[in-house]
Formats: C-alpha cells, structure tokens, sequence
C-alpha cells in the first residue's frame, strides 16, 4: 500500500492514543504561532536512543517553549509487545525524559496512524512545522545538531504572518548557509529508508544516517511515490529507497550490517 499524498501545507493531524509529560493534550492546531519539532522514535531503536531523544532533550533546554514547541512522538512498528505504553512510561522515568510524548495511535499490529499518515519510513524521524502549520522538514536518520538548530531559529525569526515570499527568502538564506547534509558521511551510517524533499531552491535535505535507524517493512508500506505540491514551497517528496531489492523480497530496510543495529 501506498503512503498517502498529503498537501504540506496542511498536513495530517497528530493521530495519539495518550500523552505523556502533559498536562492535556497536544495538538498541532493548539500549537499554531510556534515553530513545532515533532521527533518520531522507538524505545528500542539504536538511533532513537544514541541521537534523536538527546536531540530532543537539548532542543526543548534551548529553545524558549513559548516559541518553539519539541514533542516526542513513540510511533510503534516492530516488537509491539516490548514498546507498550506502559513499558514506555516507565522507559521515560528512568531516562528522564521530560519532553511531551505522544504515543501514535496504533493501527493493528501494523504501522501506526501518524507515521502512516506522514508516509514516515522508520526510526528516528523528524517532523518541523513552521509558526503557520505548514510542513516544512522530513528527515529520516539523525540530523546535526547546529543544521537544526539553524533551521529552528530561522524559522522562528518568521513572522507567524508571513507572506510566502518571505518563507521562500529564508529558505534560499538556509540553502545558501548550510553544507548539503548529503555530503556528509557518519560512521556506521544505516538507513531503514530514504526522504529527500526539495524546495525550489534546489536544497535536498536527503542525507546520510548515524548508526541505530529503524526501518519498517517495505513490502506492507511502499513508498515509490511522489508528493507533488503545487505551490511557490515546491514540496516534491522524493522518496527514494535504500535497499529495492529488499523491499521486493519483503525484507525489513536496513544497511546489512549485523553491528549495526537497524532492523
């Protein structure tokens, strides 16, 4: 089955089965007029682990929450029966993890409603929202600390108002600024999957993976698509995948590497 198409400038609603480390629930609606960093993970993913909750943890420190808003999303696609809501509370109490976390609504056995939604192809996965709701990032795998930090803070320097122009000026400025994360290369790279999303100004935001990413199964959730957004943001996701010849056979994603610790 396809991953939907969804317009990013009116992305799909966070689907939760319950929060916690909030007082009531969180919403992306509820959250308009703040830059809004959703962080999709397992409590048993490698690079969930390793990367994305630090990650997560050093956001909310940094950024005042009144303007940007960091959200743990536990989005449970594997081993259901080791990553259970309970399970996962007691995992944020011993961790101390502190950040709101939302538990993706499931969908059977299979891959839950959000990452569904979102087409999100494994773990860790990043979701940014700028101040009006729009989509604006996609990652898969870990994402440098100082590119998204750039990121953040030139979307938060957006005005809640602004005019599309103005989203595409601070997109060409980041374009220009920032080494292409595909150059980079990490140690024990893994991938369970690949996002690239390009804006008009010819940025691709595809890259490499630290160790630890979490892929699901290919064959159940297919991604040879293309979101295809006519508006000035040029949202064309290209979704490429790592390993077709796995996904052919059904076979989770994955680098191959037993040391490494993707699925």
């Amino acid at each position: 089955m396809d991953a939907p198409a969804f317009n990013p400038e009116d992305p799909p609603e966070l689907k939760v089965a319950q929060w916690f480390n909030a007082p009531e629930p969180i919403s992306l609606a509820k959250l308009k007029g703040r830059v809004v960093a959703v962080v999709g993970f397992q409590m048993l993913c490698p690079g969930s682990l390793r990367h994305a909750i630090p990650q997560a943890q050093r956001l909310a420190r940094a950024f005042n929450g009144a303007e940007a808003a960091v959200l743990g999303l536990h989005m449970v696609f594997e081993d259901h029966k080791d990553m259970t809501p309970a399970l996962l509370e007691a995992f944020l109490k011993d961790e101390r993890i502190d950040i709101p976390v939302a538990v993706d609504k499931p969908n059977g056995d299979g891959v839950p409603q959000t990452m569904e939604a979102y087409g999100m192809q494994g773990t860790p996965t990043l979701l940014l929202f700028d101040r009006q709701g729009r989509l604006r990032r996609h990652y898969l795998g870990a994402v440098d600390d100082l590119r998204l930090g750039a990121e953040i803070m030139a979307l938060c320097l957006e005005d809640a108002q602004a005019p599309r122009e103005a989203s595409v000026a601070i997109e060409r400025g980041l374009a220009a600024a920032l080494v292409d994360p595909e150059h980079h290369h990490h140690e024990g790279e893994c991938c369970g999957g690949h996002h690239a999303h390009d804006h008009d100004h010819d940025h691709d935001h595809a890259h490499d993976h630290e160790g630890g990413c979490c892929g699901h199964d290919h064959a159940h959730h297919g991604h040879d698509h293309d979101h295809d957004h006519a508006h000035d943001h040029a949202h064309d996701h290209a979704h490429d995948h790592a390993h077709p010849e796995k996904a052919a056979k059904g076979e989770k994603g994955g680098c191959g590497d037993p040391e490494c610790g993707c699925r």
